[in-house]
């Protein structure tokens, strides 16, 4: 697995693990604010980036399984804390049910852990739609609803049009079909789950489902943003993930965005 990393005498590590369809630059404005002060690890998953080339193919379990084996060669007893977006978050959640010890503070964006009905019919359907996906007019759209900047669009339009049907097809049907193992609901650490205003009820709705799996896991809404919070809203998502992280509070999100 393809992976940077950043600031790395210092004492507190951060995992960033991106969002299907993109890869480890998504994070650059979080790099930026926090590898002054703490060890940031990047890696890109399976069939995305610069792992594509490894032959591994992706699937959530596998890659959870991949990143377990990497933090446990980089930590060096500093306390971890683990941020994933999307797929990434999936990716995240899955790694809290296989390894209970190993991070200590864990933030799930907009992760989507209600099944989707007839996933598997729906994600074939798409298939049909994959050139659409690689058209650069509608890449620029997707883009834009995904509040990726004109500075980062050439890199996730030449990562668009690498997607070959049969990876695509793997992510879409474990994105589609994920749901919380059940060891997630003893997960003994700290737990923060986010999703935005504007996204679709299911994803409200499985945030909700997390807050209630667990008496450790907070749920905050980022106002007016979409699917997209760590690209949308950088610097109000770094200063509420440090301020949880060092000093166990929740900023009013609300407040601070206005």
């Amino acid at each position: 697995m393809y992976y940077k990393e950043y600031g790395a005498a210092h004492s507190k590590m951060i995992v960033f693990i991106h969002g299907g369809g993109v890869s480890g630059w998504m994070w650059d404005q979080q790099v930026a604010y926090f590898s002054q002060r703490y060890h940031c690890l990047v890696p890109d998953l399976p069939e995305h980036g610069k792992s594509r080339g490894d032959g591994l193919k992706f699937s959530i379990d596998t890659a959870a399984d991949q990143l377990i084996e990497l933090i446990e060669e980089k930590r060096k007893g500093r306390t971890v804390a683990a941020v994933g977006f999307s797929l990434g978050s999936q990716v995240l959640i899955s790694m809290l049910g296989k390894k209970e010890g190993l991070i200590q503070y864990a933030m799930i964006n907009s992760a989507l852990v209600k099944q989707i009905p007839f996933a598997t019919m729906l994600n074939k359907s798409m298939i049909m739609a994959l050139p659409l996906v690689k058209n650069r007019t509608f890449a620029k759209a997707q883009a834009k609803a995904l509040d990726i900047s004109d500075k980062y669009f050439n890199e996730y339009y030449q990562e668009t049009l690498q997607i070959n049907k049969h990876a695509f097809l793997r992510v879409m049907n474990d994105n589609a079909t994920f749901t919380i193992p059940s060891s997630f609901h003893t997960y003994p650490h700290k737990i923060l789950a986010t999703v935005g205003e504007k996204e679709k009820k299911i994803m409200k709705d499985s945030m909700k489902e997390m807050t209630h799996s667990n008496p450790n896991v907070q749920g905050i809404i980022f106002p007016k943003v979409g699917h997209s919070a760590p690209l949308s809203v950088p610097d109000l998502f770094n200063r509420l993930l440090e301020d949880w992280m060092e000093n166990d509070t929740i900023i009013d999100v609300k407040k601070e965005e206005n």
